[in-house]
């Protein structure tokens, strides 16, 4: 499993750990255009999660968009993981866009599709995006690296917790992190 570094958490925990903040955010929604353009041609993508209606006008937009060979949908609301994980072999697909949130698509990812040999990326608000479904923040705001704030004021209370009580226990954690690993450094 590969982590990408996605927001401004995980660069400030790269400050604090490694002394150096990453050079560029890298997130599922930008990352997965470009992915998309690389992709060979007749590559099965495979798209799962988020609400029936926008999974499958996102599906429609990507394969207008980029040519892509959409081999199936499962939306994350009337689904259950197993039968989603089936679909995925069962269609033979080769990329699978996951659209569940955090952390339930990565969990989803690490628990059904490890050993299939696939390639899964976790894509956030991706779909919602594609869909026309969620506006995104200006170019501006991006890469000032406050989109966040900009989702917030969109959906205050879906994301409140997240980029409050969730970043402040995140970075509690790497602090820890920081205080063991410098105590252990000294102790040696």
């Amino acid at each position: 499993m590969l982590i990408l570094n996605d927001g401004v958490g995980v660069d400030i925990a790269s400050q604090i750990l490694y002394g150096e903040r990453f050079p560029e955010n890298l997130n599922g929604t930008d990352f997965t255009p470009e992915l998309l353009r690389r992709l060979p041609k007749r590559t099965p993508v495979f798209l799962y999660g988020s609400r029936p209606e926008v999974v499958s006008r996102a599906a429609e937009n990507l394969i207008q968009k980029y040519d892509a060979d959409i081999c199936g949908i499962r939306d994350g609301y009337h689904d259950d993981a197993d039968a989603a994980a089936e679909a995925v072999k069962r269609v033979n697909a080769k990329v699978v866009l996951v659209a569940l949130g955090n952390p339930k698509q990565e969990q989803w990812m690490s628990e059904k599709l490890s050993a299939s040999g696939v390639l899964a990326l976790g894509i956030g608000a991706y779909l919602d995006f594609e869909a026309g479904m969620v506006t995104r923040a200006p170019r501006w705001l991006q890469d000032a690296r406050c989109e966040w704030l900009f989702r917030l004021a969109q959906e205050p209370l879906r994301l409140w917790k997240r980029y409050s009580v969730d970043v402040i226990c995140f970075l509690a954690a790497v602090a820890l992190e920081r205080i063991t690993t410098s105590a252990s450094r000294r102790k040696s």
